[in-house]
């Protein structure tokens, strides 16, 4: 929801509560001409009140609850005082249940007019107002029966309340739920009367007769449904884990992914963050001169075949000799369909040259390919050459190739199969914006980029077009491309 929509709705449940004397002076303002000055003045909401920093850190026990939902979902949480609510966010998020895919926003009152504090993504929309990252929340509860409430997903409106049940003299070491009841909504399920008729059909064994729309089957519901969940299951064990994973600081990346990752994390869309930590999780696989050498091996028989120089032709190819050779040792000549002679005509052997030049292994000058010093270096130390490769990438000038070159390395870091590779690259550039021409969505087709062709080779495409499968030795060089 954006900003306008939010404010026409706030609009719609102002007018709604209006009491007759402020009714009788809407009407004044409207017969008056005046009418939205009247309004901005109905709009406007005050700031929040906030207490004291206390000198000393205490905790609080407070119970949360899901407002409307029947039988209640809640959860007990033991929290210290200098918690931000930022953080708290955070907390709650994994607490519920929620997967932190929508905007949120916290309120002092339970009226539409309540004071609010804005987000990062407020702030970043151009919102005035007391920014939730600098309030901590024994600025806020500091007695029994204080309370704050939490709103999640403008669109299916979850609303939550966090009330003080006791003050803690010595605040938690760790978050952590003590007790709790019932699952949380699977998103965007349709607010609380979409989950109602889900829980309701869940409890009473998914009938496959009375699947609750918008769902046309029984299987679908389940597909669309999170694995194993029923509405009656908590377990505040669970809950707690989640809470100490979602409360570790993000895993660290260089700065241009941090940049995309901070980027989508304020329109709501955690996907990056978590394939990041995906990544981060995985076994470590060393790689040395032997395993260097397998993954180079196209590039390494690049360089061994123009020597210390090759003339191109008068149009700029390689020779079509060294073209056939190239073709058969790389081994295209075993599923390319022609001759394999020509480099115009044989795109992986066009492609394997135009990702070493990228890489700054090769240059043209004066008619002639010539290894660069770099090249003459390395090309008998394998290893050497990967670390220089993993030194280069990202490749790319243009935003796009940038930004496409981090999301390749994360999603290829994160251990996605091959095959898989475009259509979840395509899927972090689409929340990023990107689009492709004369459509509404970014094609998986359309994500090509140097940094991608770079992992195509790493992964066999000359011996066999489209590589398939995980390879961990080039999984493993994407997590090196992110290491800081």
């Amino acid at each position: 929801m954006t900003t306008s929509d939010d404010a026409r709705r706030r609009a719609d449940e102002l007018i709604a509560a209006l009491s007759p004397q402020d009714q009788q002076a809407m009407v004044e303002a409207l017969r008056a001409g005046s009418a939205r000055d009247w309004l901005d003045e109905l709009l406007r909401t005050p700031e929040p009140v906030l207490g004291q920093v206390p000198d000393r850190v205490r905790g609080v026990r407070v119970r949360v609850d899901l407002l409307g939902a029947k039988p209640p979902v809640w959860r007990r949480l033991e929290l210290p005082g200098d918690l931000t609510l930022d953080r708290l966010h955070t907390v709650l998020q994994a607490a519920m249940g929620w997967l932190d895919c929508h905007l949120h926003r916290f309120r002092t009152g339970n009226d539409p007019r309540a004071p609010y504090f804005v987000t990062a993504f407020d702030v970043e929309e151009g919102d005035d107002g007391m920014l939730e990252g600098t309030v901590r929340l024994d600025q806020l509860l500091t007695e029994p029966g204080d309370r704050l409430w939490y709103d999640y997903d403008f669109g299916d409106g979850w609303a939550h309340v966090v009330q003080v049940e006791a003050v803690l003299d010595e605040p938690p070491t760790a978050v952590r739920c003590i007790t709790g009841r019932n699952a949380c909504p699977p998103e965007d399920c349709g607010g609380i009367w979409g989950y109602a008729d889900l829980a309701a059909w869940v409890r009473g064994g998914c009938d496959p007769a009375a699947v609750p729309a918008p769902f046309d089957t029984a299987a679908e519901a389940h597909d669309w449904l999170p694995l194993h969940w029923h509405p009656d299951r908590f377990d505040p064990a669970e809950a707690t884990a989640a809470i100490a994973a979602a409360m570790t600081p993000p895993v660290a990346v260089p700065a241009e992914l941090a940049a995309l990752r901070t980027r989508l994390e304020l329109h709501g869309d955690p996907a990056l963050t978590h394939l990041l930590e995906q990544a981060s999780t995985h076994p470590v696989v060393e790689v040395g001169e032997s395993a260097a050498a397998r993954l180079l091996e196209p590039y390494l028989l690049l360089l061994a075949a123009i020597g210390d120089g090759v003339a191109l032709t008068a149009a700029g190819y390689l020779p079509p000799a060294l073209v056939e050779h190239l073709a058969d040792r790389t081994g295209v000549t075993e599923w390319w369909i022609g001759a394999a002679n020509r480099e115009d005509l044989t795109v992986p052997v066009a492609r394997l040259r135009a990702s070493a030049r990228t890489l700054g292994l090769i240059s043209v000058r004066k008619g002639h390919l010539t290894p660069t010093a770099v090249a003459r270096r390395y090309r008998d130390r394998p290893l050497a050459l990967w670390r220089h490769l993993i030194s280069r990438l990202p490749v790319g000038r243009t935003d796009f190739d940038r930004q496409a070159g981090w999301i390749t390395a994360a999603v290829i870091a994160g251990g996605t199969p091959a095959e898989r590779w475009s259509t979840e690259i395509a899927a972090l550039l689409q929340a990023l914006g990107w689009r492709s021409q004369g459509r509404s969505s970014l094609a998986p087709a359309a994500v090509g980029n140097p940094t991608l062709e770079v992992f195509d080779i790493l992964a066999g495409s000359t011996r066999g077009g489209r590589p398939t499968g995980r390879h961990p030795a080039v999984a493993a060089t994407a997590r090196a491309v992110l290491t800081p």
